[in-house]
């Protein structure tokens, strides 16, 4: 792999336009294809078969258009006071033409609404009037005809004993034709007054009946009493707009469309604010902090080279791979779902690896022009391929370990994780692309300007002072690792307590509209109104949809059994399918979608199931934005474990091959464990409690986001091995040339420590430019890789792992000699390839001629039986 670097190495500098021509080519043509294929970007996540997913579906598949995203429009007046009678039209009309929009289903108008919700609560309260006077005139009815039926009585008794007189009085037969007409009579009344009676008691059933109806109508008004559209003081308003499709699938050309026609309308007197759902997920995907970011990781690099040209190629080498990386991936997003923030990973991975990767090569072969004897043409080209077979080398090692870490995250299982991995994955494999094949061509183009004007000069009068290579002492190794372990162990306490969720509205930048609107509905509508919960039931035997008092029944009994839940503020019955097998109930939380009494309130609500009802068990189910989130963390923190054991895993095959030791590695990746859980703590620290908000522009603390962990250690581990990788490969290098074992570790770091450094403050850089990014999901991501870059470059590989390689001494590099016989030689950093360059120069007498290298004998590697 040296060898053919090198040979690409000089390829590229004796071609470098062919090569910066076909990069741009590259360029272009991803672009290209980007703006030809290129399809949306989801702006939420989704993960099949959870249980938020599994109600959604059900829900889309019984009730059209329940299961899609709704977006939330803030009307409010400017002044403070009502809404006008021509503000509020002009609201309806502007809501009301959104409906020809794609994907609209419908609309909600909050006044409309308003008015509803008053009708019906005045419609309950005159019908219960007309049921109470209903039930005084059967009252009076049934007062008048008991009165008919006592009179009726009587006069029966009348009758009765003037046949008595009658027959003792021997006039009987005589009398018997008027009796008889006097008895049928009395019959006929009674028949009326049995009639009366059956009129009385219907009327009385079906005011029963009205009544029921009344008075479940009545209870469920009451349960939704919460769900208001408009303020108390009439000065705000919620408009609603309902899409077809899932927040996932939905076009964001489509979510955009909404605002900018509201827009449009210039309501006089009236402001309007958004929802996350209505806004454009990628504004500000690069802003001020990140454009900071490279202009430190510039001004690192003119430090590190002395001299501005040097210093721009990396950054113009990274800024091409990041172009055809990231273009490249979003020409495939028409044909795989990908989320919005997936670029952005592109992004950051891109131009921090690219630089550093680039920094490597380049830092190389600065430092073998000055220590060469010529700066004529062909020895800058042997310089920059044999800088691409060392540095190169170790460039395409580092940037395999990365690769394979994020394209493991597929392992995990999740779709949206995945293709976030494979893209970054690809990113970080066109930075390596780009770091051994364009940077080699722009260092041929600049030829000796690679060093400044002092330097150059000192070219062929080389320093013969050879620094003092001495161990640590141990004490300080004792010290250094105490101190360094308990400063990580200290910073990772924090995670301990982590949560893990998506961000809401209340994590977005203050001045976007995203956090107006939510701030707006929890301050006059109550938090619960920004997470809103949808649960279905579903009764063991069917309720007959058409039977208007059994759906009632059935709707009351469950809800009473939602609104006796902690924490819940309004229920609100959304629909009955058709058959009568699902319900669907609105219920809104005492608090946000990210709250603590949220996620409990959705473990309570799934562990009622199945409840009891006249209809039998009922099965309940719980989907909605906090219900989601719950489902997407646990989902991804039991992916992390499994994970985590790959890399892990991984970790230490690869050091047990590059450094031919067992403690070397279990060393390496302890080290990369504290890291990552110190900078988890670190997250948790200022993003969930809160701490040092101000500086970090965290105003309302809520959890981390879900996905980050794992990112954080697909991204961290294979930084971590780069770091190791230069810092620990010159160690060993020393030792199997025969310096004492603690010697070496000096040597290596000194060695090491410059470029690591330089790298590590240009990683920083870039990731902490995204700290201050307006997206949301991004700024934990950003701030969690700047931080574990700093504790693992700093405090893991400058500080911890030196110190316990120095207890260690000679032990840090024993191998079994069964298991060093049959591992291969991977000669990482393209040792073997400089000294075949040392030999030929020397056999050419150091003029600066070039050769071709001639084979040398490698050196004899710790636990050999050579």
């Amino acid at each position: 792999m040296a060898r053919l670097l090198a040979r690409l190495g000089r390829f590229s500098s004796r071609k470098p336009w062919l090569v910066i021509v076909g990069w741009i080519v590259l360029l272009a043509a991803a672009g290209g294809a980007y703006l030809g294929a290129g399809g949306s970007l989801a702006s939420g996540f989704s993960i099949p078969n959870t249980p938020t997913q599994q109600v959604t579906d059900r829900l889309n598949s019984a009730l059209e258009g329940v299961g899609g995203a709704v977006g939330t429009v803030v009307f409010q007046t400017d002044d403070g006071s009502a809404f006008t009678a021509d503000q509020q039209q002009a609201i309806a009309d502007a809501l009301a033409d959104l409906e020809g929009l794609d994907d609209v289903a419908q609309v909600v108008d909050p006044f409309a609404t308003a008015q509803q919700q008053a009708d019906q609560g005045q419609q309950l309260a005159d019908g219960q009037d007309q049921l109470d006077a209903g039930a005084a005139q059967l009252d009076d009815a049934q007062t008048q005809l008991d009165a008919g039926r006592d009179q009726l009585e009587a006069g029966q008794a009348q009758l009765d004993a003037a046949k008595a007189q009658a027959e003792a009085a021997g006039m009987g037969e005589m009398l018997a034709p008027q009796f008889a007409a006097q008895q049928e009579q009395i019959d006929a009344q009674r028949a009326q007054l049995d009639a009366g009676q059956q009129e009385i008691d219907d009327n009385r059933a079906e005011l029963a009946e009205q009544q029921e109806k009344l008075t479940l109508g009545q209870s469920l008004f009451d349960n939704a009493s919460g769900v208001v559209t408009v303020s108390d003081d009439g000065a705000t308003a919620l408009g609603a707009v309902v899409f077809d499709a899932t927040l996932f699938d939905l076009d964001p050309a489509d979510r955009i469309a909404v605002p900018d026609a509201l827009r449009d309308a210039d309501i006089p007197g009236v402001t309007l604010e958004f929802s996350a759902e209505l806004t454009n997920s990628l504004d500000g995907l690069l802003g001020v902090g990140e454009i900071v970011g490279v202009l430190i990781a510039a001004v690192v690099l003119v430090i590190v080279f002395g001299a501005l040209l040097p210093a721009v190629l990396p950054l113009g080498s990274s800024i091409i791979g990041v172009g055809v990386g990231v273009a490249g991936s979003l020409a495939f997003s028409g044909v795989v779902e990908m989320a919005s923030v997936t670029p952005v990973l592109g992004v950051m991975l891109g131009l921090a690896v690219g630089i550093d990767y680039a920094l490597f090569i380049v830092n190389r072969h600065r430092r073998q022009l000055r220590a060469g004897a010529s700066l004529d043409r062909e020895a800058i080209r042997e310089s920059i391929g044999l800088a691409n077979g060392t540095a190169g080398n170790a460039v395409v090692f580092a940037g395999s370990t990365v690769f394979i870490a994020l394209l493991a995250l597929n392992v995990t299982g999740i779709p949206f994780l995945g293709v976030m991995g494979t893209v970054g994955a690809v990113c970080v494999l066109i930075a390596v692309l780009v770091a051994i094949t364009l940077t080699p061509a722009l260092l041929g183009l600049v030829g000796p300007r690679v060093l400044n004007k002092r330097a150059r000069a000192k070219v062929g009068h080389p320093d013969t002072v050879v620094p003092t290579v001495k161990a640590m002492p141990t004490w300080r190794a004792i010290v250094s690792a105490v101190v360094a372990i308990g400063i990580l162990l200290v910073a990772a306490i924090p995670a301990l307590s982590l949560r893990l969720g998506l961000p809401d509205g209340s994590s977005e930048a203050v001045e976007s509209t995203q956090y107006k609107s939510y701030m707006i509905v929890a301050d006059e509508f109550g938090a619960g109104r920004n997470g809103t919960l949808v649960v279905t039931a579903e009764p063991a035997t069917p309720v007959d949809a058409d039977d208007e008092v059994a759906v009632l029944r059935l709707q009351v009994e469950i809800e009473d059994v939602l609104m006796a839940q902690s924490d819940v503020a309004a229920v609100a019955p959304v629909g009955v399918a058709d058959d009568g097998a699902l319900l669907a109930f609105q219920v809104i939380p005492e608090e946000g979608p990210s709250s603590v009494s949220t996620e409990q309130l959705v473990a309570a609500l799934r562990s009622l199931s199945p409840i009891d009802t006249d209809l039998g068990a009922t099965t309940l189910g719980v989907a909605g934005q906090a219900s989601g989130n719950i489902d997407i963390s646990e989902a991804l923190a039991a992916a992390l474990p499994i994970y985590l054991a790959v890399v892990i895993g991984l970790s230490i095959l690869i050091m047990i091959v590059v450094f031919r030791s067992l403690l070397v590695p279990l060393i390496a990746t302890g080290g990369f464990l504290l890291s990552f859980f110190a900078a988890l703590g670190a997250v948790t620290a200022i993003y969930q409690w809160g701490w040092l908000g101000e500086v970090f522009g965290v105003h309302d603390p809520g959890p981390v986001l879900n996905f980050a962990p794992v990112i954080l250690v697909g991204v961290l581990f294979g930084l971590a091995m780069d770091y190791q990788l230069f810092i620990a490969s010159g160690m060993r290098e020393a030792f199997v040339h025969g310096m004492p074992a603690r010697t070496a570790v000096t040597a290596g770091v000194r060695g090491a420590r410059a470029v690591v450094t330089a790298a590590a403050i240009i990683m920083i850089s870039v990731f902490g430019g995204f700290i201050f990014s307006e997206l949301a999901m991004i700024r934990p991501l950003g701030f969690g890789m700047a931080v574990g870059v700093l504790f693992d470059a700093f405090l893991v590989r400058l500080v911890l792992m030196p110190a316990l390689m120095h207890l260690l001494g000679r032990a840090a590099w024993w191998m079994p000699k069964w298991l060093d016989r049959i591992l291969p030689n991977v000669d990482v950093e393209g040792a073997s390839l400089e000294r075949d360059a040392a030999a030929a120069s020397a056999l050419h007498g150091h003029h600066g001629a070039t050769a071709r290298p001639v084979q040398a004998k490698a050196p004899r590697t710790v636990g050999s039986r050579r």
